[in-house]
């Protein structure tokens, strides 16, 4: 039985070689369905993992207070936006002072730039390192990790020192060749002893998050002084199961600083972390599904391709089929014989779709910056669907060789 397995084996290996050009323009067809369907999930999930880790962190048990809720549009139809106040320095004083939710802590912050240059002795920076000014509990409740170093406490924000935390990559620039810890830099011509530097966090959508100087806020709040600066209300809460009772009072407490009736509409935006999370997910499921379909239908085309040119090689063949069945082959052994054929082809198909779909994957997530996650139930699915269409397309084509006569094959010019 094996023998005769590997006999079949090596016929059809050898009907391939000889049909080359016609057997490469059919694997390429399977190739281009399989590739559609694993670059595009391969996309989406990188999407999908490099988006959620970066707000996972921030844990399930935090929300944010900012000027607009994060609106994500999948239909067509897009409302016009009305216009909310930003949140002033002000509104974020008021807020740490009346809200008292037990077991909350709450992180006020503000960029001041994306566009700092930072001296250090004759080195400086290129003019794109963002600044943020924070206070003692933004590193914890932004889900951030030190390296080295410490983290600021109260008495840095209240006594406004001029302490700051970097970013990991100015270990790769401006402080290559030694530790950074204690040093002095200069941003804006403010200069800050550094204590603390954060892991590597990388970036999203083009953002270095590991370029940026972090100072306590009201140290930054007298370097920037541009007007209308919007900041940033972040509360975590150590029990989960106090998080609506806890973002209830923060919305009555937010509403009553802005002074809204019962009747009007909150003018500010609240986020959570995990219905984020909930809303990208949603979204990443239409495009896995347009992933399928477009690759339904390209392999749709493919098995097509793949039928017609096995019945074309039954054509090619029939002197061949009839002297094998002259000679003692069943119609099983001529049936098995194509049928492995068009296998073949089919999973040569597939390897090389799938190949290409994960370099592919590779490439976008490479020149996105997202972190490359390998789509194994992609590559397993699109292994079953190229053998389910060699199987469907080689049916007709080996059950028609196998029920040619043999005399009338004989006589075949």
């Amino acid at each position: 039985m094996f023998s005769l397995l590997r006999e079949n084996i090596r016929i059809a290996l050898d009907s391939i070689r000889t049909q080359l050009l016609r057997t490469i323009l059919t694997i390429l067809i399977i190739a281009i369905g399989v590739f559609a369907l694993v670059i595009i999930l391969s996309a989406v999930k990188s999407l999908e993992n490099t988006i959620a880790g970066d707000f996972s962190s921030m844990g399930a048990n935090t929300f944010n207070i900012q000027r607009y809720d994060l609106l994500i549009q999948v239909g067509g139809n897009v409302e016009r936006q009305k216009i909310n106040p930003i949140i002033s320095y002000n509104n974020i004083r008021e807020f740490e002072v009346k809200y008292s939710h037990p077991l909350t802590q709450t992180s006020v912050s503000f960029t001041g730039t994306t566009g700092a240059e930072v001296k250090y002795d004759n080195k400086k920076t290129d003019p794109e390192v963002q600044v943020l000014g924070v206070n003692q509990n933004f590193l914890s409740n932004s889900g951030l990790e030190l390296q080295e170093g410490r983290g600021f406490t109260i008495f840095d924000i209240e006594n406004n020192n001029n302490v700051c935390i970097l970013g990991a990559d100015f270990m790769k620039g401006l402080f290559k060749d030694e530790n950074p810890m204690d040093k002095t830099i200069s941003i804006r011509g403010a200069k800050f002893k550094v204590i603390g530097v954060l892991e590597e966090k990388g970036s999203t959508f083009g953002n270095n998050q590991d370029l940026r100087v972090l100072v306590p806020i009201q140290i930054a709040r007298g370097i920037f002084t541009e007007p209308n600066i919007n900041y940033n209300i972040s509360v975590k809460i150590d029990n989960t199961d106090l998080m609506d009772s806890a973002q209830e009072e923060a919305i009555i407490t937010f509403r009553n600083i802005r002074g809204l009736s019962p009747l009007e509409e909150n003018n500010f935006g609240i986020v959570r972390s995990d219905d984020l999370i909930n809303r990208i997910t949603s979204i990443t499921g239409y495009l896995e599904a347009a992933a399928w379909i477009i690759s339904i239908i390209t392999i749709f085309g493919s098995s097509i391709a793949l039928m017609n040119i096995m019945l074309v090689s039954v054509t090619e063949r029939t002197r061949e089929i009839g002297v094998r069945k002259s000679l003692g082959a069943k119609r099983n052994t001529i049936a098995t014989q194509f049928l492995i054929e068009t296998i073949l082809i089919g999973q040569m198909g597939g390897v090389l779709g799938i190949i290409l779909g994960l370099l592919g994957g590779f490439g976008f997530a490479a020149v996105v910056g997202f972190t490359f996650t390998v789509p194994w139930f992609a590559m397993l699915a699109a292994t079953i669907i190229s053998f389910v269409v060699a199987v469907i397309a080689g049916s007709y084509p080996a059950a028609k060789a196998a029920r040619l006569d043999p005399i009338e094959s004989l006589r075949y010019e």
